[in-house]
């Protein structure tokens, strides 16, 4: 992925570019971040998803049994009804648990 006009990664407002690998193209703006409160929320500005609104919070939270941490990733959006099931579904599998499973991997390896 590609920041857009140069700005740095962390910038509010700065918007993200990336390709997906069936070719989608997708812009991301950063809507918040806190290193303090290890959480950062984000809004979708363009899709092949037909998802109108999106705006998604990634939170990290330490768990006091171990030297653990708690994600969570939530996003809300407006879509078609007829496609709603299908885009959870793709959205909460597809994107967020893929993403952990691979973070998880990449940390692994590490």
């Amino acid at each position: 992925s590609e920041i857009e006009d140069g700005l740095p990664s962390n910038a509010v407002g700065c918007v993200r570019s990336f390709y997906l690998q069936d070719g989608g193209h997708l812009r991301e703006r950063l809507l918040s971040l806190s290193d303090e409160e290890f959480c950062f929320s984000y809004s979708i500005l363009d899709s092949p998803m037909p998802v109108e609104g999106y705006v998604a919070t990634v939170r990290l939270l330490p768990i006091s049994d171990g030297d653990r941490t708690y994600a969570e990733w939530s996003a809300e959006f407006e879509c078609p009804t007829e496609a709603e099931e299908e885009l959870v579904e793709g959205i909460g599998k597809g994107v967020f648990l893929a993403s952990f499973h691979a973070l998880e991997g990449q940390l692994s390896s590490s």
